[in-house]
């Protein structure tokens, strides 16, 4: 199997050199210019592109959430399945391969790609809104209520655990066990193999590579976008810093600059000495939150939100006579759309990490430690917000003023407010960089066919390009621009669902035959 894929990548690639760029033509020229024309388009006629995103916005959430629904939750079975497969031992990158990175640093890098940024925006934002009924309750809880705070906890746990690292995990496994496993190139196409043979190397597979791309610049943008809205709320309050577009744009702009240094360091050199800071800083200030919560209430939120995930888990999946259909369309539909979205940024980024771990390990790690602490950051960030609001204490008392400033909003009610609303702005400063750094490495690789080595030219216009989407989208949707946001996420998030089964049906493919081919030998 492994020579034969060998064989058949060498004689279709199709890479050109040109102005010293490795370009993989015409997956490069066509994604570039789309997005290039969506950036032009956005910004002449800002007013025509806002109401087009949220019209395209509402009708894909409305046509759309039980197939989401549907999928996600086959996504995840499906890593459980593989688990106890036989598949499990597989080894990616055969009996004899050694791994790259130490287990600490492979799950720090894999956490601070793929959910850092969201965990610093959403962290108090998410259980406050649903607490507060700011966009819709759970079930139709009354806000405000016992049962509000609860399943705040419940669905917030559920929007960021399992089933989203299920959807990053089969886009990374099925990445890894294709490119180390068979010889073929890290990039999506390689994926479609089993399915559609040699046509990888050809316009099916370079739809399937400009499609991934599209998705990815669009996912990270968001991303991007809510935190350049976070740090400018984290500044305006700390420093009276104005809040409005132009120091947002300034933001973005310095992120860029930093990233470019970093991706030009390269992954060792950048990615991994700023994820590793990362962790420890967000280690940091939640041990902060924790003593000052004191440990016995912290074991308490931990217990409460753990419990409640756990007893709404079944319901919180099933997506038929739902009696709270528009906030699962608003929050849980498009929360798979994001991380689908980001499925080919997170999952070649993992992995290009992950050589070496057996199948078993590798879907273990993805699925539980990342939830794990998920679960710990959410509990104390978002109990501790919803205690300070059931007490009255502070601004929380009235509820979110803004979904940017949620997390400054319940810092202030600490010890020591402006250190850590310092800390937080570096925190979400230093995710922000990783995010857009590491995908502009996978966006780089899948645009030179699956290289890693690429010119530094070409690794730069990709971490300008994202800076410019983020920017556009925050420009064009105005006062609405986190519906915006998610706009680009979902239109491009949804569709490419239909990729990930594609890619899980010819994973499991794949693995079979590799199984029983080293089983023979």
């Amino acid at each position: 199997m492994t020579k034969a894929l060998e064989s058949d990548y060498l004689t279709g690639q199709d890479n050109i050199r040109l102005w010293g760029l490795d370009i993989h033509n015409p997956v490069f020229f066509i994604s570039a210019s789309l997005i290039l024309a969506f950036v032009i388009t956005t910004l002449l006629f800002s007013q025509s592109a806002n109401e087009i995103l949220a019209s395209a916005r509402a009708w894909s959430l409305i046509n759309f959430d039980s197939f989401m629904m549907l999928s996600v939750n086959g996504l995840l079975l499906f890593c459980l399945v593989l688990i106890v497969l036989p598949v499990g031992r597989i080894r990616l990158g055969g009996e004899q391969a050694q791994t790259e990175f130490s287990r600490l640093s492979w799950l720090a890098m894999l956490f601070a790609a793929g959910m850092g940024i969201g965990l610093m925006f959403w962290g108090v934002a998410e259980p406050m809104a649903y607490f507060t009924g700011w966009a819709g309750t759970p079930f139709n809880a009354a806000p405000w209520s016992d049962q509000a705070a609860e399943l705040a906890m419940a669905s917030t746990i559920y929007h960021w655990g399992f089933h989203a690292w299920a959807i990053y995990g089969v886009a990374a496994l099925a990445l890894a066990f294709f490119a180390y496993n068979c010889g073929l190139p890290l990039t999506l196409r390689s994926a479609f193999y089993p399915l559609i043979g040699e046509h990888c190397w050809r316009w099916p597979g370079h739809v399937i590579d400009t499609f991934a791309v599209l998705a990815t610049l669009f996912g990270l943008a968001t991303s991007l976008g809510l935190g350049a809205s976070q740090i400018n709320a984290g500044l305006s309050l700390l420093l009276g810093v104005e809040d409005g577009f132009a120091i947002k744009f300034a933001i973005i702009a310095v992120v860029t600059v930093i990233a470019s240094v970093s991706v030009i360091r390269g992954l060792n050199g950048g990615i991994k000495v700023l994820s590793n800071l990362n962790m420890v800083i967000a280690a940091l200030l939640l041990l902060f939150i924790v003593v000052v919560s004191s440990f016995p209430q912290a074991l308490e939120w931990l217990f409460y939100t753990s419990t409640h995930y756990a007893s709404n888990f079944i319901v919180l999946s099933d997506w038929t006579a739902r009696d709270d259909a528009q906030w699962m369309q608003d929050w849980t539909v498009f929360y798979w759309a994001w991380w689908v979205s980001w499925s080919p940024f997170v999952g070649l980024f993992i992995a290009r990490i992950s050589k070496g771990r057996t199948v078993r390990e590798f879907l273990l790690a993805v699925l539980c430690i990342p939830t794990l602490v998920t679960l710990v950051w959410m509990s104390m960030f978002g109990m501790n917000a919803i205690a300070q609001a059931q007490a009255g204490i502070g601004s929380l008392a009235e509820g979110v003023s803004s979904i940017s400033l949620a997390t400054f909003q319940m810092l202030e009610n600490l010890p020591l407010p402006e250190i850590t609303t310092s800390v937080g702005i570096v925190l979400v400063l230093i995710f922000f960089i990783t995010s857009s750094d590491s995908g502009s490495m996978v966006i780089d690789s899948i645009t030179a066919g699956g290289k890693f080595d690429s010119p530094i030219p070409q690794r730069i216009f990709w971490v300008v390009l994202q800076g410019l989407i983020a920017s556009v989208l925050l420009y064009g949707g105005g006062k609405e621009a986190l519906n915006a946001l998610q706009a680009g996420t979902i239109i491009t998030g949804i569709p490419f669902t239909l990729v990930l089964l594609l890619i899980s049906f010819s994973l499991l493919k794949g693995l079979r035959q590799y199984h029983q081919e080293t089983k023979a030998e």
